[in-house]
């Protein structure tokens, strides 16, 4: 029972620190005079993925078994995987209640103006099939997710193959990081524009100013919060599982990539619920950018790297899910109907380890 309780309230607490932590970071990032976007793929995603990179660093270099270091591994793979599915497909399924919220509003407004039905079915249809991204924001978009895509590619076969001096190409995905991140912050600066108005500072709600030193507080104090209540869900979760009858195996590779990804998740709700629907894209490409590089270098560096079923499995069930995306983008027909259709990949995912694992 404690542990059911546990989870519902790091849940809360992750959900309110990340609405402190947003409403920091954007203050964040017009300090630092970088772009709109570039608060969503930089700041917003490595401040929540910096936590679960340090726990991935400590499996990887102190864990007393090879099996404790795989756990790293795991991490890794299955970060992505929750990204691309469920991050994107929740981020989808806000959208739309959102816009059928707005839609039965407007229907009503309609109704008290005496004006024709069908007006109020076409504001209906064109809110479904809305298209989320102009098309300058769905090619950056889609850049992102080719970025990640030859980056994951990269790892999943370093994952099945093995030479002397594979570990070494962990400095690699460092490398390629520090290059999207550089391209990210020229690139922000010089095409993205901040909104004129931000909310308030919520350390400082009175100043149409607030002073760096409590954006800066505030940002930190909320990624502890964060990170704090991320470890404690983890635990609870992983407790909760074997008595739901559940292996440690389907705990480890469905419920617990999950978890370590909720901060992102919530990152994305919370600026979805705002109408900050490219930020909340750009937040969950940039996270996938990290995932995709950071504690892959770690792993290459300290473990084996070397997968088995299931964990090729999870990577082509991440291929699936960027390919659809990308498809999407392409066609310029990324809606928020299509946008949740990514969550039921995760089903698809978990129906096919479930085979592999018994």
């Amino acid at each position: 029972m404690w542990h059911l309780v546990l989870l519902i309230v790091c849940a809360a607490a992750i959900y309110l620190s990340c609405e402190w932590f947003l409403n920091a970071v954007e203050w964040l990032g017009r300090r630092l005079n970088v772009g709109k976007m570039a608060v969503g793929t930089i700041l917003a995603a490595f401040g929540t993925a910096l936590p679960e990179s340090v726990v991935t660093l400590v499996a990887v270099t102190t864990g007393d078994t090879p099996e404790a270091r795989d756990i790293g591994v795991g991490a890794a793979m299955g970060g992505p995987l929750v990204l691309a599915t469920i991050a994107y497909g929740v981020t989808g399924f806000v959208l739309l209640t959102r816009r059928r919220a707005r839609t039965r509003s407007l229907i009503a407004a309609h109704a008290g103006a005496d004006s024709p039905p069908e007006a109020g079915r076409q504001e209906r249809g064109g809110r479904r099939g809305a298209v989320l991204t102009e098309p300058a924001e769905a090619a950056r978009l889609a850049k992102d997710q080719r970025w990640f895509i030859a980056v994951f590619v990269l790892k999943v076969v370093l994952g099945l193959v093995a030479f002397a001096i594979k570990p070494w190409l962990g400095l690699l995905f460092f490398a390629v990081y520090a290059i999207y991140f550089w391209r990210q912050i020229r690139g922000g600066s010089r095409d993205q524009q901040h909104d004129k108005e931000l909310p308030p500072l919520k350390l400082q709600r009175k100043a149409a100013r607030p002073a760096t030193w409590l954006v800066v507080a505030q940002t930190l104090g909320a990624l502890a919060v964060i990170f704090v209540s991320s470890q404690v869900f983890v635990h609870q979760l992983e407790a909760i599982g074997p008595m739901l009858g559940l292996s440690s195996a389907v705990t480890a590779l469905l419920l617990a990539p999950i978890a370590t990804e909720l901060p992102e998740i919530m990152n994305a709700v919370i600026w979805a619920r705002q109408g900050k629907i490219q930020l909340a894209l750009a937040n969950i490409s940039g996270a996938m950018m990290i995932q995709a590089t950071v504690p892959s270098g770690l792993g290459l560096l300290f473990t084996t790297w070397r997968f088995d079923t299931a964990l090729l499995w999870s990577g082509i069930a991440t291929m699936i899910a960027i390919i659809y995306l990308l498809t999407t983008l392409r066609a310029h027909k990324l809606t928020p109907a299509r946008l949740a259709i990514s969550g039921l990949l995760y089903v698809g995912f978990a129906a096919g380890l479930i085979p592999i694992l018994v």
